[in-house]
């Protein structure tokens, strides 16, 4: 592929020593790892202890680039050590043997060679193998290449070693641990290693520090079956939703020209594996698609997924997926502890089968106001009979007034804080008609009320208002008398003021209602009826509304508007006054 030109933007300092400083940066923050004097290979602090017991070291590396391989997989349970390259290159047969000497010297039980199936990496960790021979070492290679792109029928190179690499990893260091024998070991890292497929897919290329892309895309291209350096794939198609790319890939890493095959009740572990710029987001649904299509498609069943960047091409956006077949001993392997930075270990093993719910799901608690309800259900009464008045006067002024308040919030918003109460107001009537809303119960109708509000308004003053009410049902519920729903009220005000962030005075509803709870207030305490209460206080709340027109605006988002623009009433305000005019005039 032609390189694209100019320098990529990446966080380094010279891209000369990226990679010493990011193997310095893996053994500064993982107390478990120690560098190697004059190489960039990383061991096991404690490899002495290893040697001595008797057990298989195990060993990998490759060229840098694709981290958190091969160095964050060095530990127990894992590799015993690791030798990184420059980016991209295979690392030099004298660090390769430099490693194999510091874990194998004196090791009985020998060490194992993991490496994937690029040239360059056969013939340098060949070499060093060689060499270590004639020193004496007990030693073995195993090379893996699982990429199923490229048909069975094409002559190539052979199978590119891809993620799917690190299941041969753990499974080779979990039977290490155990103290197996290396000729156990290698042959179970051999069989995995032919029963396992890895296909990629890239919507992004990757670039070497210090130079630019090093393949195009374009906007709307992805490619399939690339490799992790960069390799072409078999085939650039455009960018399709995840679940047709997620069926493309999985046909073709099982289809009839690939390497590996499944059928019906198979078990299988998968790797859904980040390329380096993949989003989390995207990778949950890649994973969702992924489970989904072999356990509903395809029929298997998914024994464990591991989900993460666990071998990545440096900022490719893109996704690999790999496939390995498995009985109970792989999975004892699989879920055998480690201590290794980059491994998901998987506390609860979550399997899934043909059959059965692929989302596991708890069935939300009730309301704690439910049985509040049901005890009064029967009940509706003269209160109930006011309260439903009240709610269908104040549904039916905000309904009317949804061109009046767009009118007011062009100048100060986005035009259409008429069009979010009316839609609030009509989701209320709705409650009404069915039942929702029990008006003989103040705290279960308030709740129901907020309950309403959240879901169907929608916008800010949606969730403010759902918060108001919320926060003094709460209150009710413990104090349903008339100084109770006073003090509800400024209950429900202060709390808009704690989650609004806003105070009186910064041209917002505040503005009306703290002087209505102020005025209802005083006339409760004066023994005035409530009736005229109420309409003292929509008054003071209308008188609070109009004043908004002088102040300047500290909340919400006609703080971000030129202070010469605002010289009409904020709209939340008046929706105030509206509605509390519109209460108290249904009142008896």
């Amino acid at each position: 592929m032609a390189e694209q030109e100019g320098v990529a933007k990446k966080l380094v300092n010279d891209p000369t020593v990226a990679v010493d400083e990011a193997i310095s940066g893996l053994v500064m923050t993982t107390p478990t790892l120690v560098r190697l004097q004059g190489h960039r290979v990383v061991i096991r602090k404690d490899v002495d202890s290893v040697i001595t017991a008797g057990r298989v070291a195990i060993m990998s590396g490759g060229g840098s680039g694709h981290e958190p391989a091969m160095g964050g997989y060095v530990g127990r349970g894992m590799l015993t050590a690791a030798v990184a390259g420059a980016v991209f290159t295979s690392p030099p047969p004298a660090s390769i043997l430099a490693a194999i000497r510091e874990i194998g010297f004196g090791n009985k039980a020998g060490v194992l060679l993991i490496v994937m199936n690029y040239t360059g990496d056969r013939l340098n960790f060949g070499l060093a193998q060689e060499r270590a021979r004639l020193e004496g070492i007990k030693v073995q290679m195993v090379v893996v290449g699982e990429d199923c792109a490229l048909p069975v029928t094409e002559k190539t190179a052979g199978r590119r070693g891809l993620c799917g690499t690190i299941l041969v990893h753990k499974i080779s260091g979990a039977m290490a641990d155990q103290g197996c024998s290396l000729e156990e070991i290698a042959a179970a890292a051999e069989a995995a290693a032919r029963d396992m497929g890895t296909m990629s897919v890239s919507l992004s290329a990757c670039s070497v520090p210090g130079k630019g892309p090093s393949f195009v895309l374009q906007e709307d291209e992805m490619e399939l079956g690339l490799g992790i350096h960069g390799e072409a794939g078999i085939r650039r198609d455009k960018v399709q939703p995840a679940d047709q790319v997620i069926a493309t890939m999985v046909e073709h890493l099982v289809g009839s020209q690939s390497y590996i095959s499944l059928k019906a009740g198979d078990r299988v572990v998968l790797v859904v594996n980040n390329l380096g710029g993949t989003s989390c987001l995207e990778m949950s649904i890649v994973a969702r698609a992924t489970i989904q299509y072999l356990v509903q498609v395809k029929l298997v069943r998914v024994e464990r997924c591991y989900v993460g960047s666990y071998m990545t091409s440096l900022e490719m956006a893109g996704v690999s997926i790999t496939v390995l077949h498995v009985d109970d001993e792989r999975l004892q392997h699989l879920d055998y502890p480690t201590d290794v930075p980059s491994w998901t270990s998987l506390s609860e093993c979550a399997q899934y089968q043909p059959g059965h719910p692929l989302v596991e799901e708890r069935i939300p608690r009730t309301q704690s106001v439910q049985k509040e309800v049901s005890d009064n259900a029967g009940s509706c009464g003269e209160l109930g009979s006011i309260v439903r008045k009240v709610l269908q006067s104040v549904s039916d002024a905000l309904i009317n007034a949804e061109d009046r308040l767009n009118d007011l919030d062009r100048g100060s918003g986005d035009g259409d804080c008429g069009s979010t109460l009316k839609r609030g107001a009509q989701a209320v009537l709705h409650g009404l008609s069915s039942g929702a809303i029990l008006c003989s119960v103040p705290s279960a109708c308030l709740s129901a009320l907020a309950n309403i509000i959240e879901n169907d308004m929608g916008g800010s003053s949606g969730a403010l208002y759902s918060i108001m009410l919320a926060a003094a049902a709460a209150h009710l519920a413990k104090d349903p008398t008339l100084k109770g729903l006073v003090e509800a009220f400024k209950i429900g005000v202060d709390a808009i003021m704690k989650y609004g962030c806003a105070q009186p005075g910064d041209r917002t509803m505040l503005d009306a209602l703290v002087p209505a709870h102020e005025t209802l207030k005083a006339q409760l305490l004066a023994n005035s009826p409530l009736h005229h209460a109420v309409l003292e206080a929509a008054k003071a709340a209308d008188a609070g509304a109009q004043a908004t027109a002088e102040m300047p605006a500290r909340a919400g988002r006609a703080s971000y508007v030129n202070a010469s623009q605002l010289v009409k009433p904020d709209p939340g305000a008046v929706a105030v006054a509206i509605w509390m005019v519109a209460g108290a005039s249904a009142l008896p």
